[in-house]
């Protein structure tokens, strides 16, 4: 299914990113989604997890590696009141389906909402492509705290696994 290792995933095109980023429609926590320039991307590499997150995901410099190197992924800041607070990337697969992955929020910044807008942002930017099927991503098993966020935001498992994590895909209206 993927080209490239765990995490370095869909192996079709780019589209473009809006340079004015996108601001969240939850009415909590507005944010921008920007892309990752040389004037932000120290504040996505600062950006860290608490100790017990760390075997979900890897660390932001990681992501921007395989971002700059695989071709596959586009990394995206979060920012919120002028301060990088979190980190995505998304990618399209080669049944045009969009992924998303690399979801980081700053350890300091957690419980705030920020995860869910990041995601809900995300997901409303990529289906507003005409030819976006759907939006997928994938998490640990274990991970119960992305399994109860990502199927609050309407994404469904679909029994299909990736290097052993779970694939959920939420379907535009």
């Amino acid at each position: 299914m993927w080209p490239d290792d765990r995490r370095g995933r869909p192996a079709a095109g780019r589209i473009p990113v809006a340079r004015t980023g996108a601001v969240s429609d939850d009415a909590r926590v507005d944010l921008t989604l920007e892309p990752v320039t040389a004037d932000n991307w120290r504040a996505c590499a600062a950006l860290t997890v608490h100790p017990g997150q760390r075997e979900y995901v890897n660390a932001v410099t990681h992501y921007l590696c395989l971002c700059h190197y695989g071709d596959v992924w586009q990394p995206l800041a979060a920012v919120r009141d002028g301060e990088v607070v979190g980190f995505c990337m998304w990618g399209i697969d080669d049944d045009r389906s969009r992924w998303i992955g690399g979801v980081v929020v700053d350890a300091g910044r957690q419980r705030t909402g920020i995860g869910r807008a990041l995601v809900r942002t995300l997901m409303d930017r990529l289906a507003a492509e005409p030819d976006c099927p759907n939006v997928a991503l994938s998490y640990r098993p274990e991970n119960e705290v992305a399994r109860a966020l990502y199927a609050s935001l309407g994404f469904v498992e679909t029994g299909e696994t990736d290097d052993d994590e779970i694939v959920a895909r939420w379907t535009k209206p």
